[in-house]
């Protein structure tokens, strides 16, 4: 798996949001471009705001038991995956807006590197290693980019 905190893969990633445009259509699943950049906006928001609540301590149990391995691992996502509420967005949103977000997002992850995730909590699984935060970050954003062809 690529290290989303290598600038040359951080590059690329950007490299293939800046590929879409308003109008890419999805080659599987319902969203839209716009909301695809919001969804995949969502595990930044998690990791960097307070935007998202903590979840109570048996759904973390839950995650951390039966959900994280196949969030941190690096074998890629299944087509049309079931996703958790709070990464579901239903309303449009500003292409470009939720564009420069994402990249923003991901210069931010990358500035920081990977010593800054080792241990860092996360909200829904607890403790994780860089390498954890890595393949959470990079699988997601690489299958929804792949959703959407580029």
């Amino acid at each position: 798996m690529k290290n989303i905190f290598d600038p040359p893969a951080t590059a690329e990633l950007i490299h293939r949001i800046n590929s879409l445009n308003s109008e890419t259509k999805p080659l599987w699943g319902k969203m839209s471009v716009d909301q695809m950049l919001a969804h995949c906006c969502v595990a930044y928001e998690m990791a960097f705001t307070e935007k998202h609540p903590k979840p109570n301590a048996l759904m973390r149990f839950i995650l951390k038991s039966f959900v994280k391995n196949g969030v941190v691992n690096e074998v890629p996502y299944k087509k049309n995956i079931k996703t958790a509420p709070q990464f579901i967005i239903k309303d449009r949103k500003n292409f470009e807006e939720e564009k420069a977000r994402l990249i923003n997002y991901l210069d931010h992850t990358c500035n920081l590197g990977s010593d800054h995730f080792e241990g860092k909590e996360s909200l829904s699984f607890g403790p994780m290693t860089s390498i954890e935060w890595n393949n959470q970050f990079y699988k997601h954003l690489d299958h929804h980019l792949t959703q959407f062809g580029v």
